[in-house]
């Protein structure tokens, strides 16, 4: 029955879908050139509550556990393991007064309604995983940006997603960098289960009745001496969690 039941929801899942990233597409640009940074950041945290509730179609449901009072007055280096896109409208949505960021491939910076101009436009980075030497530079600057408005960089060391949930090996370069810029900063580990059970029979249909859980860990300062030591430490809190 619950087979059956995915082809008509995934249908529906992806004409709100579709239509949501349509929409909000004109909505971002004029809350961009009327409002500047903050009519377009509240577009966006609309937008991505949206993707939440077009997934609500499916049965997909969210928990988000903080039991932790992050400041807003300093930068934050969120650092989460990925196991579906649908990793990040959450994010966005239950993080949204720390202004995430998020550290991206280029190839998602054009061609996706909405999406890709967030990514542009929202204070994101786009990096060439091809190109190392311009993705740390373009790392650096992000750091920079970041410390100048208190906001929040989100970054997924994975790399690519885990289609099975099984944690991949971190990459530290990126990780490091921005520790090295961000001393001031705090480290917010979160570990994340479930969302890639939305894709486990493939694009369509897609899985209904999913809870994907976000759990939050204790804060970790990023002024460390000892950077891998540090990246280690944050792989280790995120993964001992993923089930």
């Amino acid at each position: 029955m619950k087979k059956l039941l995915s082809y008509p929801l995934s249908v529906i899942f992806y004409i709100f879908f579709f239509i949501t990233l349509l929409l909000f597409h004109p909505i971002q640009w004029l809350s961009l050139q009327l409002g500047g940074y903050s009519a377009h950041k509240k577009s966006v945290d609309i937008f991505n509550l949206f993707l939440m509730r077009c997934l609500n179609l499916l049965g997909t449901s969210f928990s988000f556990e903080n039991p932790y009072d992050i400041p807003t007055d300093k930068p934050i280096i969120i650092v989460a393991n990925h196991q579906g896109m649908y990793d990040i409208p959450p994010i966005i949505w239950f993080m949204r007064k720390h202004h995430p960021k998020f550290v991206s491939k280029k190839e998602l910076g054009k061609g996706i309604p909405s999406i890709s101009f967030n990514l542009r436009h929202g204070g994101s980075v786009l990096i060439d995983r091809k190109n190392p030497r311009e993705s740390l530079m373009k790392m650096a600057k992000f750091a920079k940006y970041l410390n100048k408005t208190n906001r929040s960089g989100v970054i997924f060391p994975e790399g690519t997603r885990s289609r099975t949930g099984k944690p991949k090996k971190f990459s530290t370069s990126g990780l490091q960098i921005l520790f090295k810029q961000m001393p001031d900063a705090l480290i917010v580990p979160i570990t994340i289960n479930n969302s890639w059970k939305l894709f486990k029979s493939g694009d369509f249909p897609m899985e209904p009745g999913v809870h994907v859980t976000l759990k939050v860990h204790e804060p970790i300062p990023a002024n460390s001496d000892n950077h891998e030591s540090l990246v280690a430490k944050v792989e280790r809190t995120i993964t001992a969690d993923i089930r």
